[in-house]
């Protein structure tokens, strides 16, 4: 009874991302670059928090306040940010019930539409390091996160890793681009992010699923093609997809390969869009978390139809064979139906005409 009701509730529920969590380790003020249209939640473990946001200027920071209609905070204090701009990039602040500061976060959310993709294997370089003319000479570099796990175990899989923009000026420590450009007017190629990506091979340990969606996808008719979205999956995250068993690769989908597939890489692939009907699973950090299964609608009348009924000329032949073999054990049927109809009518009207004669021979009596 209770898989039963649980299996209900994975399909009835909506299969979304997860939040990634941050949080400054050890302080209460860190300096973070992320990724635009990522929902993330920033930690402060008080209960009752008021979070202020601040926006940079060119001299200073200013309160703004109206753009907050994106952020939640929730029951222990932390600040739920979906969908972030890269207009939040700023200052959060974190206060206690009683107005006290606990955390402080200064983001900038750099804007994935303009992320930069690699693939060491396919020999795709990243971004060079360039010079920055302003007031001063300016020093812009890629800061390199990490690399994440490899998305599979056991054989062939991927690992990628994040780039943030970065800019130095003289001694003066690094900043992430937008926090040290606040307002300024800037244009340049090389003020973007990063996403590299490489083949791994791991070793498999046990991993127990703690939870698996399954769902039913549908392609759209107008345009041929469904969206999946793997439960929990992040670009901040290792997430990897296979159709029918078969591994779907950064590497393929770079390299013009994948033509059936595309997994969209301002998420990092959590979203999955599909033009084919397939049975889809997606995995995170190697865990099965979602199963899709083509969901697909039988018109009958598209049997009637003469147009949606081409088939291969061995099966005509086969078709036609069948369709004669019928058609001649109908007429059959047909010739021993009339020879019974006639023989039936024969002996009514024999069996009529005798009652006559009787009728008659009583009547002459």
């Amino acid at each position: 009874m209770l898989t039963t009701l649980w299996l209900l509730l994975c399909f009835a529920l909506p299969v979304q991302e997860s939040p990634f969590p941050i949080s400054c380790p050890n302080r209460k003020q860190c300096q973070l670059a992320l990724l635009s249209d990522n929902d993330i939640i920033l930690h402060c473990n008080a209960p009752g928090a008021q979070w202020q946001f601040f926006t940079p200027l060119k001299t200073t920071w200013a309160s703004n306040l109206t753009t907050n209609l994106n952020m939640v905070t929730m029951l222990n204090g932390s600040l739920l940010i979906k969908n972030p701009l890269p207009s939040h990039t700023g200052i959060y602040n974190c206060n206690d019930k009683d107005g006290k500061k606990v955390m402080r976060y200064e983001i900038d959310f750099q804007d994935v539409i303009t992320l930069h993709i690699t693939h060491k294997d396919l020999d795709q370089k990243p971004l060079q390091n360039e010079s920055l003319s302003l007031s001063s000479k300016q020093f812009v570099f890629t800061q390199w996160e990490p690399w994440q796990d490899c998305n599979q175990c056991g054989k062939p899989g991927e690992r990628k890793r994040l780039g943030y923009c970065y800019i130095q000026e003289s001694l003066e420590n690094a900043m992430p681009c937008w926090l040290y450009l606040g307002d300024e007017k800037v244009w340049s190629n090389r003020l973007r992010p990063e996403m590299q990506v490489e083949t791994c091979h791991i070793p498999c340990t046990h991993i127990y699923a703690k939870y698996v969606v399954f769902d039913n996808f549908q392609l759209r008719n107008n345009v041929g093609s469904a969206w999946l979205t793997c439960p929990l999956g992040s670009i901040y995250r290792p997430v990897f997809w296979e159709a029918n068993n078969l591994s779907l690769t950064w590497k393929d989908q770079l390299s013009g390969k994948s033509i059936s597939t595309i997994m969209d890489s301002s998420n990092g692939g959590s979203w999955l869009q599909v033009f084919q009907s397939a049975i889809y699973r997606c995995f995170v950090q190697r865990e099965l978390m979602a199963q899709f299964n083509s969901k697909v609608n039988v018109d009958p009348l598209k049997f009637l139809s003469s147009e949606n009924s081409k088939q291969q000329p061995e099966a005509e032949e086969t078709q036609k064979e069948n369709g004669n073999s019928v058609l001649k054990g109908l007429n059959v049927m047909m010739l021993v139906g009339m020879v019974l109809t006639v023989l039936g009518c024969l002996l009514k009207q024999f069996h009529f005409s005798r009652r006559r004669e009787r009728n008659k021979m009583f009547l002459v009596k």
